[in-house]
């Protein structure tokens, strides 16, 4: 059994964990390995193959392996070290790491200070409890993905699509591509989950027909899918009486949220946020573990590539500066709290600052639709910031910079999301009808 000492190792090598390596390098680490538990770094992203990725961190547009590469080669010319085919079996308070692979087979590492970045894993059916019979042809999004875009398999030649996220709507215009026919999306929620532009692309664009307000209510078939029987619901999410009716299909893509990888986390005794599944973390993005860092979707579910590794620089970099005994342990700290309109935020709070960073960033989810709107910021109960708000959507993620001299000392920090006064609204308006 190998042992071998680094100063920070990411644990997984997609989007997140790159560029927390690459972060963790630019700041003076010299020992930085990734694990990597698949073939080949780039994690998710290898199976995106549309385009989209890389308007913020390149200023261009990329498809998910473009951009998987980009960072690839980074990571090879920065001489972080990778192992792949590499599973985690345990990363332990004080950064004990234990992996195993075909190739070396079980290895320790100790790590000075180590990144959670492990992504997200798929809700699948037997999470939103589906009823119905259990036929084949029922997959997660993703999962069909991976089976079209990397292997080379449809699973089916009429689909329907339960559950409007951004894979199942890229999905029904890529099945759409392949000659398969979508009949619908159906959504349970009153609005999508996915981002604008994906409705518009991938099912306006194609004309195929979303419906809000609606669950699937049984699947049908023996030995494979025939059909799907729909109704629809209340404002309370209560199927409406009277109102089934039935779509015939061969596969049911599910598409119906994502659950950060925290297995690790929750065995190592990690503090995890209710609403967001990942670790409660400051603005260095430091968990509740000392030493331990968290970023990506295994920290909270992002609607862009972009923030992950903007994210993931933070962690990287922080976690380099722990290595050197120059970042303390998260002890005393400011929580960081939600209001009216705003579902989740992170981080959830602050330690003391370092150096001269003149704004702390923060990333917020809307807990439902509205229309033009003002971010509010309270220190210690006194508003203290304000932003104007366009237009507010759960599944588009709100990113705002703080100036710090406006927090000071507060002992705690609340945002919130409230609807503009008529007169900022039509400003919005207009703003928005002249560009």
């Amino acid at each position: 059994m190998r042992e071998l000492a680094y100063d920070v190792v990411t644990i997984g090598g997609g989007p997140a964990g790159m560029a927390a390596a690459l972060g963790a390098r630019a700041a003076g680490a010299e020992r930085v390995l990734i694990i990597e538990r698949d073939r080949e770094l780039g994690g998710i992203l290898q199976q995106c193959i549309h385009n989209g990725f890389g308007l913020r961190r390149f200023e261009e547009e990329l498809t998910g392996p473009g951009y998987a590469h980009r960072y690839i080669r980074m990571v090879e010319d920065a001489g972080i070290d990778v192992w792949l085919d590499t599973t985690v079996l345990a990363a332990e308070p004080g950064g004990v790491i234990t992996a195993v692979s075909p190739e070396a087979g079980l290895q320790v590492v100790r790590a000075k200070a180590v990144c959670y970045t492990m992504g997200c894993r798929e809700r699948t059916r037997g999470a939103i409890r589906t009823p119905g019979s259990r036929p084949a042809g029922v997959f997660t999004a993703g999962a069909a993905q991976r089976m079209v875009n990397m292997e080379g398999y449809l699973p089916g030649r009429e689909v329907v699509i339960v559950g409007s996220g951004d894979i199942g709507l890229i999905m029904a215009r890529r099945m759409t591509f392949e000659g398969v026919k979508v009949k619908a999306v159906f959504e349970i929620m009153p609005y999508s989950n996915g981002l604008t532009r994906n409705i518009v692309q991938c099912l306006e664009d194609f004309g195929i027909p979303l419906y809000l307000g609606h669950s699937v209510t049984a699947i049908h078939g023996r030995d494979r899918v025939t059909g799907v029987t729909v109704s629809r619901v209340n404002e309370r999410l209560e199927i409406i009486a009277d109102t089934a009716f039935d779509v015939a299909c061969d596969c049911v893509l599910l598409s119906v949220g994502l659950i950060p990888e925290n297995e690790l986390g929750r065995a190592a005794g990690l503090v995890l946020d209710p609403i967001t599944g990942g670790a409660l973390v400051d603005q260095y993005r430091q968990t509740s573990i000392p030493g331990f860092f968290a970023a990506g979707n295994v920290l909270h579910v992002h609607d862009l590539v972009d923030w992950v590794s903007q994210e993931a620089e933070i962690a990287g970099r922080s976690a380099a500066l722990y290595a050197r005994g120059e970042l303390p342990s998260s002890q005393a700290q400011r929580p960081v709290t939600t209001g009216d309109g705003i579902r989740t935020v992170v981080p959830q709070r602050l330690s003391p600052s370092l150096g001269t960073k003149k704004s702390e960033r923060f990333y917020f989810r809307a807990s439902r639709p509205m229309g033009p709107s003002i971010l509010q910021v309270f220190a210690d109960g006194e508003r203290v910031f304000e932003r104007k708000l366009r237009v507010v959507k759960p599944s588009e993620m709100i990113v705002a910079d703080v100036p710090l001299k406006l927090i000071g000392t507060a002992a705690q920090l609340a945002f919130a999301i409230v609807a503009a006064p008529d007169e900022v609204a039509a400003a919005a308006d207009e703003e928005e009808a002249s560009c």
